[in-house]
């Protein structure tokens, strides 16, 4: 599958991974995962509710989210948001 990112995430992005450099690493592996499989058990990948009906959400650690839409007629992900649970469901 194609990822691709909004310009929302791109800038959070830097903005997490200015505070969060220790994740990287996980963070590539993550991407790597989504690109292959996005309802991968270990990613956790699941449907959001209310507001955000429309996305998804997957793990990167317990405690931070990447919010994407899946497009698997386009075969793409759409990054939308990272960042802790609290940041990313408001």
């Amino acid at each position: 599958m194609k990822l691709s990112k909004t310009f929302h995430y791109t800038k959070v992005e830097k903005k997490f991974f200015k505070k969060h450099k220790d994740l990287l690493q996980k963070y590539v592996v993550v991407l790597k995962q989504l690109q292959q499989d996005p309802f991968e058990s270990s990613l956790k990948t699941h449907k959001l509710k209310g507001n955000l009906a429309e996305y998804y959400a997957c793990s990167l650690t317990y405690e931070y989210r990447i919010v994407l839409i899946i497009k698997i007629v386009d075969d793409e992900l759409v990054l939308m948001n990272i960042g802790s649970h609290d940041e990313v469901y408001r």
